[in-house]
């Protein structure tokens, strides 16, 4: 899936961070890129302690805005050190946007991703903007309050439903944009509907605007869900995409609340027949539905197979 890193964070180009480089005159304009080793590579932990400490004393630290994390060592089967950032909020006090894993699959598969609890991120981050969090394998959250994150994205090819639950008890005022690859069971993306129950209330997203329940091997469910989501007239954007929606998914979306609001229905990659796309499109005027990348399931045996478009 991943092929590339990514070359842009946050607004901002990403510049990968070599101990003894000439450092930028503005080191605020870049996202700074932090990871060890190479493809033919298999670093050890010790290195990236070592390239943290290095950042630490070689770039001003009141000028880090974005942080993007590598290979950190062993990245599949050692979880992400989060508590090397924990340690660094006291001195990178202007951070407001962070990645975890920017990984390709050469490097790691998504599913093999290893992380841990990131909650002692989001406190010891305030005024963090912006947190990216690709994988989803031992990923731990805590239901807690932040005020400063207006964007959350999980890249994931198996959510765990503790995470989803999680999202949906934080209370996150000043959040515009969350998306969530929720996955597939064989890859760990085992959320309900009950999961997704509190995040679809919206109590603690009053200022949400963007919602993405992506990659979901339980598409049709989630469309239901979603039709009488209370969180949903306050959208402008809803992406249901790159899962495994089905017909009798978007009748059940279509058949609940009003969507004429939204200025975007992002469906692409899905398993609709050409007359559902059709009635998609034709009962949202003026509203920008992608129903693009329709997929054709696979029979074998007499069973119908359907896959999300990311797995491992």
């Amino acid at each position: 899936m991943f092929r590339t890193h990514a070359s842009s964070f946050a607004g901002l180009p990403v510049l990968p961070f070599t101990p003894g480089m000439e450092v930028p005159a503005d080191p605020s304009a870049v996202a700074w890129r932090l990871e060890v080793g190479d493809l033919d590579d298999e670093p050890e932990p010790e290195e990236f302690v070592a390239l943290v400490e290095t950042i630490l004393k070689e770039v001003p630290a009141d000028s880090v805005r974005a942080v993007v994390i590598g290979e950190w060592g062993m990245a599949y089967e050692r979880p992400l050190p989060v508590d090397l950032l924990v340690n660094a909020a006291s001195q990178w006090t202007g951070l407001r946007a962070i990645f975890l894993a920017d990984l390709v699959s050469e490097q790691c598969e998504l599913s093999w991703l290893t992380h841990d609890d990131i909650t002692a991120l989001l406190t010891a981050y305030p005024q963090l903007e912006t947190l990216w969090v690709r994988g989803g394998e031992g990923l731990r959250l805590d239901a807690i309050r932040h005020v400063g994150l207006r964007e959350l994205r999980f890249e994931s090819g198996g959510l765990p439903g503790t995470v989803v639950r999680a999202v949906g008890e934080c209370d996150l005022p000043n959040l515009e944009l969350l998306e969530m690859w929720l996955g597939r069971s064989d890859y760990g993306g085992d959320a309900t509907v009950d999961d997704l129950t509190p995040l679809l209330a919206g109590a603690g997203l009053p200022a949400l605007r963007r919602l993405g329940l992506r990659n979901a091997d339980i598409a049709d469910v989630v469309a239901g869900a979603v039709a009488t989501a209370p969180v949903v007239p306050r959208l402008s954007v809803l992406d249901l995409s790159m899962g495994n929606l089905t017909d009798d998914g978007l009748a059940a979306l279509l058949a609940g609340q009003s969507l004429t609001h939204l200025a975007e229905l992002d469906l692409h990659h899905h398993y609709l027949s050409e007359q559902a796309q059709q009635r998609a499109v034709a009962a949202l005027p003026g509203v920008r539905v992608d129903v693009s990348e329709g997929r054709t399931p696979d029979v074998y045996s007499g069973r119908t197979y359907r896959f999300t478009a990311v797995g491992e």
